[in-house]
């Protein structure tokens, strides 16, 4: 009988395909939120300004900025810096709130909104460069996996 090299091929050890598979996936994150940041900065964003001015407009209204910090997980002295960022950039406000004069809201200005929208066309070209660049079925297949990673 004649063995061909196919043959004496180990067999897959999933251990280390699994690890190969973890370190690409870290890789292809890594791709994909520069690909986010790159297309936000060019609409004058970053992932967190984008963040906040994306609740804000989901929102439809002002929000204190205790409540701004709790929608995105992050403590308060970092939503205060960042509304102090935006703001300087002219893209919200700070406005005081009638139900609770200690506290402080943010609201989006014209040039918020317009540049939050801006942010959102781009995300929305790279998720769909991003489809656009797997088969359907692998698309799904990834979708599926991703949804089994704790």
């Amino acid at each position: 009988m004649n063995q061909t090299a196919t043959d004496t091929k180990p067999a897959p050890d999933p251990a280390q395909d699994g690890g190969q598979v973890m370190f690409g996936l870290i890789k292809a994150g890594r791709a994909l939120e520069g690909q986010l940041e790159k297309g936000l900065t060019q609409v004058g964003l970053s992932m967190p300004k984008f963040s906040v001015l994306s609740e804000l407009a989901k929102s439809g209204e002002s929000l204190p900025l205790s409540e701004l910090a709790a929608k995105l997980s992050c403590v308060r002295s970092n939503i205060t810096q960042l509304v102090d960022r935006l703001e300087a950039d002219g893209l919200v406000r700070r406005t005081d709130d009638p139900a609770d004069r200690r506290s402080v809201r943010a609201a989006l200005t014209p040039l918020g909104r317009e540049r939050c929208r801006s942010g959102a066309d781009e995300i929305a070209r790279i998720q769909a460069d991003f489809a656009a660049s797997l088969p359907a079925g692998d698309l799904c297949a990834l979708g599926r996996a991703l949804g089994s990673v704790k």
